[in-house]
């Protein structure tokens, strides 16, 4: 309990004057008071309820943010660079920011400095890491090279997280890309999807499928690090994120996702899930990790793209030609292959829900 300090004073006042200097800048009136974002040091560590998000700034982590404060959690928000940091003032200006305003901090580092890593994880209970990799250069796509960095971002991450003492449990974003892509050739059917499914490395390279090697790389060394260093770990592996405005605000992964679509479509795995779903069922497990009720992997959708007319209005919400989806496949229902072990995490988001909300 009491006010998250750190350890050198002259570092704090320092960060407090930075703190002045960046009010003055985003300053608005009100009863003459300052609102806005608050350093990381300013606080006040409520030992289970102070978290961190990495790429807290993009699409999935603000959604994941709004929805930790919502549950009345802490929230510091990790993020790379100062750009970051003036999209989530205009966020929290435009009143996109839910909840208490107060409870929300930010702090920059960046993902190659594991001694940065733990400094911002330090005094957090638990770390949700994200894994929300834009492209550097601006653009929507998603190279091999990103795959290799969002692989050593999460070793990083998850090294900072086991070396930090107050870290007790970590949520990672995966992909449902990370369990699909494997070579089902012997198979006269494509095979039931499940947690225990892994995406064949050698394939996602064959077939240049980027974004589904980096999330499936990130996920390995996740759980690898996790083992090694006695991390407690659960892994969410959701389908392609939609909610409003999504292509346009989370274009790179959008994109990059769909890199195979006709083929997930054909074969009845190409899914979707609300980006405010895929945050309450992080922060659900999160709470169910507390109990030990929640391991693992758990798959995430609420809606799998089975027709045609579909696969159309997808390819319309995102701006792309039809037949990049659909191909040149009939009208028809193709058969659901996740298994139902879906389930397992729509049960453990509705125990949790009454359990926050006191319900029996």
């Amino acid at each position: 309990m009491g006010i998250a300090r750190t350890h050198d004073e002259d570092y704090e006042t320092m960060e407090f004057k930075t703190l002045v200097a960046l009010a003055a800048m985003e300053r608005r009136k009100n009863n003459g008071e300052f609102k806005g974002l608050t350093s990381h040091s300013s606080i006040v560590d409520l030992q289970d309820k102070l978290v961190c998000v990495t790429s807290g700034a993009s699409f999935f982590g603000f959604a994941l943010v709004n929805r930790l404060l919502l549950h009345g959690y802490f929230v510091r928000v990790l993020v790379a660079n100062q750009e970051d940091v003036e999209k989530l003032r205009e966020m929290e200006i435009s009143g996109e920011m839910m909840g208490c305003k107060s409870k929300i901090s930010v702090v920059m580092a960046k993902p190659n400095e594991i001694q940065g890593l733990m400094e911002a994880f330090d005094g957090c209970c638990g770390v949700f890491h994200t894994s929300s990799f834009a492209d550097p250069a601006g653009l929507s796509g998603y190279s091999k090279s990103m795959a290799e960095m969002e692989g050593k971002a999460s070793e990083n991450v998850m090294k900072a997280c086991a070396r930090t003492p107050s870290v007790k449990h970590c949520v990672l974003t995966s992909s449902l890309l990370a369990c699909i892509w494997r070579d089902n050739t012997q198979y006269e059917f494509p095979p039931l999807v499940n947690h225990n499914c892994w995406s064949n490395e050698s394939l996602c390279v064959d077939k240049k499928l980027w974004y589904a090697l980096g999330k499936l790389k990130a996920e390995k060394v996740a759980w690898k690090i996790a083992e090694e260093m006695s991390l407690n770990l659960t892994t969410i592996c959701p389908g392609l994120i939609t909610g409003h405005e999504f292509s346009y605000r989370n274009p790179t992964a959008t994109i990059a996702y769909l890199k195979g679509a006709q083929e997930m479509y054909a074969n009845g795995l190409l899914a979707t899930v609300d980006v405010r779903r895929l945050a309450e069922a992080h922060v659900s497990v999160f709470e169910a990790m507390k109990t030990t009720t929640a391991f693992g992997r758990y798959i995430c959708f609420d809606r799998i793209i089975q027709c045609e007319d579909e696969a159309e209005k997808l390819a319309d919400e995102i701006g792309i030609p039809r037949n990049k989806i659909s191909g040149n496949s009939s009208d028809y229902v193709f058969p659901n292959c996740f298994e139902l072990s879906n389930k397992k995490l729509a049960n453990l988001m509705s125990r949790t829900l009454r359990s926050c909300y006191g319900e029996s």
